[in-house]
């Protein structure tokens, strides 16, 4: 049953909903006019018993360019390293946020007498000894976890208590209570709480992760789940900005995100990239909590980590207690430290952005399109400083925008561009993507954006492919892309395969395939002796000539799928280019050109040696086939491909040295999900891909699949494979009929 303290929470929680609190119209675009802090961006640091770690941590944050730094103190490091990196910080300089918080066990135990003596005994040491030159003391962590804190309410407030009456007698800059993700009756509850008592801190701390939407931008889904979230519109900026607004509406005006981060392993559960996300998103999360005004300073969590630094400090077992609760330590030595790119990340947004005032989010005609989950943004930011105008500029994951559809000529040729990471970029971009992209200008310059600007239709591009760039062309006829390593390859390709150039398809005996589809090969302008595969519909049915003209083109839809594939980490033939008419009059003027995979062996091929009883190619065992692609096809559904064409014409091995490569072509039909597929798509690609094994095969494949090794396999699987294998039956002889060769004129 609930005691007092736990009936004023949800009591003052009632108070805030029936007075809408709780709501913010609107909120989702952030404010205009604000400057962003010098002192806005700040990283988490922490050592290890080796001085030398010491060294390398002050090196990094030098070479980062961030003075502002939040240290994690509590019992024992008085006598330890951390009170002698503490020490390092201040003679250099820093201006430290002093996170003081107990262990797990202690803050658990309060408020009894020998625990609430501990914590004073241990706050009037730290704070006698550093109080005066620390710039901010934060007390406890964490408090809405109580699996990682371990407080109660009442043992939050017992600790709050003496941390304030502490604080408060050496006059020193109080922040907390650190609740950890957006979590607003939390917020409202606590700082209730606190303000009966007269306990408020100067500055309200919150954890503000945006890692439970993936993506900084998007709608968060878990309020009233993926299909309602866009109702509600909670992305990054309208929790910050709501946060903010109940913190001042408790007395509290100032706000800090002092940790927040995304792990690895989190990302990979979707994306291969890891790194190169996790940069992505630690820039677009900075820009948008500059943007959200609601914010004097944002930092990453831990400095040096293996699972979420900015520095990786080689593979070491994760702690039990979460670093966002305590980053007690750096793991790894100095020697070990490598940087990842969201480091350099961090030091461009920070050379960037802080000092700056915000001009808005200039963007915002297709706002109301906005309302479906996953929600594909276009943003576009600009910030003034005295010399120079910036806009930050970038898409959603897989998404695009023609430089020419946002920006006029002139505009993009007189801008100085700033990649992620901090580089220059040598030649003005044809694309914005998924990794922002700074413009510059002088100061007093004026820049408008297209009144249409937004996103280039159903088009998904892999962004992270070492060396290789997206140009996007367009010209009075004809639009499309190419992937190439620079400007000089790009023009090489768009010149051999422009439609004007790449010729007819060949007669059918010198095609890979002439039915609703011409597929040939032609040379690879890049490399004498190479071939690119090159694919244009000839044909449709009378009911495919009404309904493709609600899609993209074919040719648009191979390149997306084949891009979704790889974006997921799924291997398919290298996608080279797509072009198409712009009218779009006639659906067959557009062609999909991909590398060509050597020495591929169709698994259909494979199925029928199975059947056959022949031995497969390079002494491959039939187990190790079977168990490769039921783990290659799960991978693929996993990761939210549903590729709805899998056939076993479609799946291609390369075997090599008694190994296995499978490669996926055909991708025009590809639809994604942004988590795992159900069971019913799964089963939907199985049926397709296992029709042409035998019935051992099949069993075999799918108990691999279904990691059910040596059990049988359900009534209900069993049933749909041979509802699928009487369908197929059934069209073949539909297709000896003269009924079917009438209906294909």
């Amino acid at each position: 049953m609930a005691n007092k303290l736990q009936w004023r929470f949800i009591a003052a929680n009632l108070r805030a909903l029936l007075t809408g609190q709780f709501s913010m119209p609107r909120g989702h675009l952030p404010p205009v006019g604000h400057r962003v802090p010098e002192s806005f961006c700040g990283v988490g640091v922490a050592t290890n018993p080796d001085p030398a770690t010491d060294d390398a941590i002050i090196a990094a944050l030098s070479d980062l360019g961030v003075k502002q730094v939040r240290l994690d103190f509590t019992y024992g490091d008085l006598d330890n390293h951390a009170a002698r990196f503490l020490e390092r910080l201040l003679a250099e300089g820093f201006r430290v946020m002093l996170h003081i918080l107990q262990p797990f066990d202690a803050a658990r135990a309060m408020p009894s007498h020998a625990a609430e003596a501990q914590w004073r005994d241990f706050l009037v040491a730290t704070l006698d000894r550093f109080g005066p030159r620390v710039d901010i003391v934060e007390l406890c962590s964490t408090i809405n976890r109580k699996r990682w804190a371990g407080y109660s309410l009442e043992g939050f407030l017992s600790a709050w208590r003496i941390g304030h009456e502490e604080v408060r007698k050496r006059n020193l800059v109080l922040a907390g209570p650190s609740i950890t993700d957006f979590e607003p009756p939390w917020t409202v509850g606590i700082l209730d709480m606190l303000a009966r008592e007269g306990l408020l801190p100067d500055i309200h701390t919150d954890n503000l992760f945006a890692e439970r939407a993936t993506e900084p931008e998007r709608w968060d889904q878990k309020l009233l789940g993926p299909r309602l979230a866009p109702l509600l519109r909670f992305n990054l900026v309208k929790k910050a900005r709501l946060l903010a607004r109940l913190g001042a509406r408790a007395g509290v005006p100032r706000m800090m995100s002092p940790a927040a981060f995304w792990t690895l392993p989190r990302i990979e559960r979707m994306l291969p990239d890891s790194e190169q996300k996790q940069a992505d998103y630690l820039a677009r999360y900075m820009i948008l909590c500059a943007a959200s005004g609601a914010l004097d300073r944002t930092c990453w969590g831990p400095l040096v980590c293996h699972r979420e630094g900015l520095i990786d400090d080689g593979d070491h077992p994760y702690p039990k207690l979460e670093r966002i609760t305590h980053y007690a330590s750096v793991d790894g030595s100095a020697s070990d430290f490598r940087r990842r790119p969201a480091f350099a990340a961090l030091s461009a947004f920070n050379r960037l952005i802080p000092g700056t005032e915000y001009l808005g989010k200039l963007n915002t005609q297709h706002e109301k399109r906005r309302l479906t989950w996953p929600n594909a943004s276009l943003e576009i930011h600009a910030f003034r400083s005295d010399t120079r105008l910036i806009h930050a500029v970038w898409t959603t994951n897989g998404d695009v925008a023609a430089a020419c559809d946002l920006y006029r000529e002139a505009d993009l040729a007189s801008a100085r561009y700033v990649e992620r990471d901090g580089e220059p970029l040598a030649e003005t971009p044809t694309l914005f993507t998924e990794s922002p992209l700074y413009l510059v200008w002088p100061a007093e310059t004026t820049i408008e954006i297209q009144p249409e600007a937004k996103l280039l239709p159903g088009i998904r591009i892999h962004r992270h492919q070492p060396s290789l760039t997206h140009y996007y062309l367009r010209d009075a006829q004809w639009h499309g892309m190419v992937l190439a390593h620079n400007r000089a390859e790009a023009d090489q390709l768009i010149s051999a395969l422009h439609p004007d150039n790449i010729g007819a398809p060949p007669a059918k005996r010198e095609s890979l395939r002439l039915a609703r589809n011409a597929i040939w090969t032609i040379p690879d302008p890049r490399e004498q002796g190479c071939l690119l595969v090159a694919k244009k519909p000839v044909k449709h049915h009378l009911h495919k000539k009404l309904l493709d003209r609600l899609k993209p083109s074919k040719a648009r839809r191979s390149w997306s799928g084949a891009a979704e594939l790889q974006r997921r980490g799924l291997t398919t033939a290298n996608p080279v280019a797509w072009l198409e008419q712009r009218s779009g009059r006639d659906i067959t003027r557009n062609w999909y050109v991909c590398e060509h995979v050597e020495n591929a062996v169709a698994a259909n091929a494979l199925f029928g040696a199975i059947k056959s009883s022949s031995p497969l190619p390079e002494g491959i065992a039939t187990d190790t086939l079977l168990h490769g692609l039921a783990a290659f096809i799960r991978k693929m559904h996993d990761r939210g491909i549903f590729f709805r064409d899998l056939s076993g014409g479609n799946i291609l091995a390369q075997l090599r040295n008694g190994k296995i490569r499978f490669k996926l072509i055909d991708t025009a039909r590809i639809h994604t999900f942004p988590k795992g597929l159900p069971r019913s798509k799964r089963l939907a690609d199985l049926t397709r891909a296992t029709h042409k094994l035998d019935t051992a095969g099949r069993t075999a494949l799918l108990q691999h699949y279904f990691n059910r090794h040596g059990k049988p396999l359900s009534t209900g699987v069993r049933l749909r494979f041979a509802i699928y294998d009487q369908k197929a039956r059934f069209k073949r002889w539909l297709r000896k009929t003269k009924t079917y060769g009438y209906m294909k004129r």
